[in-house]
């Protein structure tokens, strides 16, 4: 019976062995965007400033600072968080507080 399949799984590889590959082609590069289609505004621009021995990273995006994180020398960093987009900043120490959910502005007037 060991005979048999192994004599089945030889005459199933045999075959599959002898293919040949396809030829691949390398893939062209894709076109440039089209001009004002390229919006660099959605990467945050994070800015690095000392405050007395505090390290502090302001994080913007179109401008707008919707973040900042507060590392002191001695001790764990913690996060102010703009969650509702007003200017209310609400302080987030971490893995210990419960995380904010993603939100994003769809449309604004």
């Amino acid at each position: 019976m060991r005979r048999f399949a192994l004599l089945v799984c030889l005459v199933i590889a045999v075959p599959v062995m002898a293919q040949q590959p396809p030829s691949l082609a390398p893939v062209p590069e894709p076109p440039p965007p089209p001009p004002g289609m390229q919006d660099d505004a959605d990467e945050p621009q994070v800015t690095i400033t000392r405050r007395g021995e505090d390290r502090v990273e302001e994080y913007r995006i179109r401008g707008k600072l919707y973040m900042v994180k507060v590392t002191p020398p001695h001790g764990v960093p913690y996060y102010l968080v703009d969650q509702s987009g007003e200017g209310q900043f609400v302080r987030q120490d971490g893995p210990g507080n419960p995380m904010s959910v993603p939100m994003w502005v769809i449309k604004s007037w």
